[in-house]
């Protein structure tokens, strides 16, 4: 087993946290051009893979039948800070299709942005479901049940069409059948496949170079990944580390994050796949690491890498204070 991936804390000269994980770079066939830690070790995606679970909404003409675009199909990659763009065209696309918020099954949570929250508060108003971070995802499950004549209640549930669809995909992508992939149950409740992370790497690998895959797989995957591109505020929101990479890096680099430290990334013009897992769960220790694998791959452009690669820590007054980076034990 290769060595872990390792991201350091600093506060002054001194290193205060180390956080710990495993990555994987895959190619579409399987290959492993890299790799750190145990990548066989099963790990639950969460949010990383929305774009594998927005194929089949794209697969189904539904984009065009609907008169939607790049950033529906970016919210259904989405882990959206919940700004009134992001919440607004939720709006709007459920009543494209015949539904509402009432219709989603994702449930509610406040906005990400502290602005946001004060926005509603002055209204006087609460958040609804079109607030979750999922809700474009949720849209995209919801358009795809109307597409093809199905129940829309129940679309969260492991046997509704929506998830086997889903899981038909991932088998297709990753080379391995993903029925027989353990599950738990996400954030906004639909099933998380338990999947080796070289397994996840993989499946982003065939999404940025899928000439191994059917025309239909190869065509959704070319639109989605232009889409996460073409529309990065839609894939996150202000300031957030998804949509300046994806705005940064057009045609060369679509990420997506998740829950608990986890990380992915389709890098077309290479061919490959990347996923990271920090196993403590910590999300700005999987930024780091991304943005230090994509510099180590030759990716990042030589203007940012000191802001993403070292980014900064301040206190609550705004001094610098350290730093976070990857340990030259990890990337030397």
């Amino acid at each position: 087993m290769s060595k872990s991936v390792v991201i350091e804390v600093t506060r002054g000269p001194v290193v205060e946290s180390r956080h710990e994980g495993i990555a994987a770079v895959v190619r579409p066939d399987g290959a492993v051009v890299a790799s750190w830690g145990d990548i066989d070790s099963l790990i639950l995606p969460r949010s990383a893979n929305k774009p594998i679970q927005a194929m089949a909404f794209v697969e189904s003409g539904a984009v065009e039948r609907f008169g939607l675009g790049n950033e529906h199909i970016a919210l259904a990659c989405a882990s959206h800070s919940g700004e009134r763009r992001h919440v607004e065209t939720v709006q709007a696309w459920l009543a494209k299709v015949g539904l509402s918020e009432a219709d989603l099954e994702c449930g509610t949570h406040a906005p990400r942005l502290q602005g946001t929250i004060e926005e509603l508060a002055r209204a006087g108003r609460m958040p609804t479901a079109a607030f979750n971070n999922c809700s474009g995802k949720h849209s995209g499950f919801l358009t795809t049940a109307v597409q093809y004549g199905e129940p829309t209640k129940d679309y969260i549930k492991y046997n509704h069409p929506v998830q086997r669809r889903l899981r038909e995909v991932m088998t297709d992508l990753c080379g391995t059948d993903a029925n027989s992939f353990p599950y738990g149950t996400d954030g906004c409740g639909i099933p998380t496949l338990a999947t080796p992370l070289k397994s996840l790497a993989r499946a982003m690998a065939s999404m940025a170079e899928p000439s191994r895959l059917s025309n239909k797989h190869a065509e959704a995957a070319s639109r989605i990944r232009t889409a996460m591109n073409a529309e990065p505020f839609m894939m996150a929101g202000t300031g957030r580390f998804c949509t300046r990479i994806n705005a940064a890096l057009p045609g060369v680099a679509q990420i997506k994050t998740g829950a608990e430290g986890v990380f992915c990334g389709m890098l077309p013009t290479l061919g490959l796949g990347v996923a990271i897992k920090m196993w403590d769960g910590a999300g700005r220790a999987a930024e780091v690491a991304m943005a230090s694998l994509l510099d180590h791959l030759g990716v990042l452009p030589a203007g940012q890498r000191e802001e993403i690669v070292h980014p900064p820590v301040k206190n609550v007054v705004g001094l610098l204070v350290g730093e976070m980076r990857p340990a030259k034990s990890w990337l030397g």
